[in-house]
């Protein structure tokens, strides 16, 4: 195998792709949150922080749900099941991203490094819970709490409201879809003994949950709009256009027809993120 193929198979256990979810996220974090604009190397090592831990993460995750990804249909073909990334990498790879994630927080502040093994932990108590919890989704969600925050912490050595804001909406928007994620594997997750919401609720109690969440999200969102001193009111429409997304991609996922979930995943919450990045640019950078 090439050193191509073989960081393809790297790429496909991590989700490499996914990182479009969190990173749009986070440099809005950083258009909100700086009260000196931030020089290049410091903008380099949060980015440099923000994919080598979610990289840890995937990673994790996959080296602890080995035993049941075995098991599951649904994830028969992926490579750390078939065989083409050995355990003994996956390890590698965690202790790679890890020690990567360390390094880049020391390169940013004392602060964001003495945060970092709290990150890590987190990490590796998710995919843990589902064996504990029924809301294993939220723990998943205070992963990305902690996104905004540790960006103020890199930019300001200090926790805003702002920060708070910002990180309960990247919470319960990750908890949201995450729930609507689950919800592909209910029936195995019922017979193999994993917790989920939906194995507590039901299929349509995790529905109503998920929005509830995501409604959470927006009015975090419209709340940031007021509080901050640099959203103006093209913002706000903004955040119509990112409702009428989320609307849509609830539309999407019904407790009779659970076959568009992945277009509900990958392809809406990927725009979703992407819009308000752009939303946050055009009303910090472009009008203000």
């Amino acid at each position: 195998m090439s050193l191509k193929d073989k960081l393809m198979d790297y790429a496909q256990l991590i989700k490499f792709e996914h990182t479009i979810f969190a990173l749009p996220f986070a440099l809005a974090s950083l258009l909100l949150l700086y009260e000196s604009f931030p020089g290049f190397w410091k903008i380099f090592w949060i980015i440099i922080a923000l994919v080598s831990a979610r990289s840890a993460g995937m990673a994790i995750n996959r080296f602890i749900d080995l035993p049941i990804d075995e098991k599951n249909p649904r994830t028969k073909n992926w490579v750390h099941v078939t065989g083409k990334v050995k355990r003994h990498e996956i390890l590698a790879l965690i202790i790679i991203s890890s020690t990567i994630f360390l390094i880049s927080t020391l390169f940013i502040n004392l602060y964001a490094f003495l945060l970092s093994p709290l990150v890590l932990f987190l990490l590796w108590i998710y995919p843990y819970s589902k064996r504990f919890t029924n809301f294993p989704h939220l723990i998943l969600g205070v992963v990305y709490f902690l996104i905004p925050l540790g960006v103020d912490i890199a930019l300001n050595e200090r926790v805003s409201f702002l920060s708070i804001l910002l990180g309960t909406a990247m919470a319960f928007w990750v908890a949201g879809f995450d729930i609507l994620y689950s919800l592909q594997d209910y029936e195995f997750d019922k017979i193999y003994g994993v917790k989920s919401v939906a194995v507590k609720l039901g299929i349509s109690g995790a529905i109503i949950l998920s929005r509830l969440f995501h409604l959470v999200t927006l009015s975090s969102l419209i709340a940031l709009g007021f509080v901050s001193q640099k959203l103006g009111s093209f913002y706000f429409l903004g955040i119509l256009t990112l409702a009428g997304f989320l609307f849509y991609e609830h539309s999407l996922v019904k407790p009779s027809d659970l076959s568009k979930i992945n277009k509900a995943f990958f392809t809406i919450n990927g725009y979703v993120s992407i819009i308000f990045l752009l939303i946050v640019l055009v009303d910090t950078v472009f009008i203000k």
